[in-house]
């Protein structure tokens, strides 16, 4: 595996690592506002932000994947039949 790979697979895991913890403040933000608020929450927004957080995770899932693929058939393996033990 090249540095560039190695520093784009990093990359890609800070940002997952990044997305999940900003998913769980949003739950705790969530959470306290909610209660604090009541009917005036606004529960539309928090709705889409969960959703961005949810399609960023999902890209960088896709993102690893793809990576994982490209590294393995640079190294002259098919992605497919490759098993992990």
């Amino acid at each position: 595996m090249s540095s560039a790979e190695s520093e784009a697979r990093k990359a890609l895991n800070r940002l997952r690592r990044a997305a999940e913890k900003a998913a769980r403040e949003m739950e705790a933000l969530e959470g306290a506002l909610k209660h604090a608020e009541g009917s005036d929450f606004p529960a539309d927004t928090y709705a889409e932000v969960n959703v961005a957080l949810r399609r960023l995770m999902d890209f960088t899932d896709e993102e690893a994947q793809r990576l994982q693929e490209k590294i393995l058939h640079a190294g002259g393996l098919e992605p497919g039949r490759v098993r992990r033990g």
